[in-house]
This record gives structure tokens, C-alpha cells and sequence, in this order.
């Protein structure tokens, strides 16, 4: 069973996280949030208190196939000054695993500390003019490579979509469930 970690920061934009986490986990994938503090638990960008399954400091070892880094003003902010975080990021992607930022995650987190490799992304609002290794590209969500970005909260459910379908290497069971819970407005 592919395993996904979610990376949690004060601050995180919820929506991006839980939409994301309820999509893997109903394709059965293993999704294990981490909390980027000391502790489990971790609150969110509108206040909402959220205890995670672990710390990253815990599974800081452990190489997941897939990283998920919520975006949130101050979440991404949060995760872009940690070290821990961006050594994680570093070492997956060396691996070849999915890095997958949405929102403002991609420009502060892997842009914002040279991660993005001169790859595609997509990030949310005006983010994209500070960063210089990456290509933006305006689009729900850009792939280039291991790199799967989404734009923002809008279009989460791409987001979470196309990264359960790359892991699973199937899109049939993804279009499936994407027809039950998936209406566009």
C-alpha cells in the first residue's frame, strides 16, 4: 500500500489538507499526517485544532511515496523557515517520490528554498513572481515529473485526484469516486 505523508504547520489551510486526506484515504491509501511541531497537535489557519498521527521529528526516517504540503498564508510561511521540513522535501525528492504542494506551499516552501528545480508549478495569488528555479504555469494543477502542484483551495479536489491517480497508477478507481463526490459548480 502506497504511503502518503501530509505535512502539518500552524496555520495550514485546512480545506487544502482534509479535502486532500479524505480523497487518499477513501482510495485506500495509508495517509499519515505529521505535525511540524514538537507536539501532535497542530491548529489550523481558521483556528481549528487538529492533533496529527505524529511528529515529523518521529518519522523524520521514514521515505513516504508521496509528501502532501497544505498551503494557508501562515502555514506555508511555517514550513518554508523549517529546516526539518525542507530536509524532508530535499530527501524524497532525491528519491523520486511525489512532492505535492498546493497553494501557496509551492512558491514559499520549494521556491522559497530552492526546491522546485527549475520544474513546472502552479501556486496560488502572485506568489509565483518572487520565485526564480521554476517555470509557473496558470493552471488547477501542473505535473512536472515526481512534482504535482495545485493552484489553491478552488481546486482541491483536482489536486487530491491527481495525486491518488499517479500513486495508484490507475485512474479508473479515481474517476469513480470523483463521479459520486465530485460535482463541479
Amino acid at each position: 500500500m502506497k504511503k502518503v505523508a501530509v505535512l502539518l504547520a500552524p496555520g495550514f489551510e485546512e480545506g487544502e489538507a482534509i479535502v486532500t486526506i479524505d480523497i487518499l484515504r477513501r482510495l485506500d491509501l495509508d495517509v499519515e499526517l505529521l505535525s511540524c511541531t514538537t507536539t501532535r497537535g497542530v491548529t489550523s489557519y481558521h483556528g481549528i485544532p487538529m492533533v496529527a498521527d505524529s511528529t515529523l521529528t518521529e518519522r523524520s526516517g521514514v521515505l513516504y511515496d508521496a509528501v502532501v504540503l497544505p498551503g494557508g498564508p501562515q502555514g506555508s510561511v511555517n514550513l518554508a523557515a523549517n529546516p526539518q521540513v525542507i530536509d524532508f522535501v530535499a530527501t524524497h525528492d532525491a528519491a523520486s517520490k511525489l512532492i505535492c504542494p498546493i497553494c501557496s506551499a509551492a512558491a514559499r516552501v520549494l521556491g522559497g528554498n530552492g526546491l522546485l528545480k527549475g520544474r513546472n508549478y502552479v501556486c496560488s495569488g502572485d506568489l509565483w513572481q518572487d520565485v526564480k528555479d521554476g517555470h509557473y504555469v496558470d493552471a488547477p494543477v501542473v505535473e512536472d515529473g515526481n512534482l504535482i502542484s495545485g493552484k489553491g483551495f478552488g481546486h482541491v479536489f483536482d489536486f487530491a485526484f491527481t495525486v491518488a491517480a499517479r500513486l495508484l497508477g490507475d485512474e479508473a478507481p479515481v474517476r469513480e469516486h470523483a463521479e459520486h463526490i465530485y460535482y463541479r459548480w
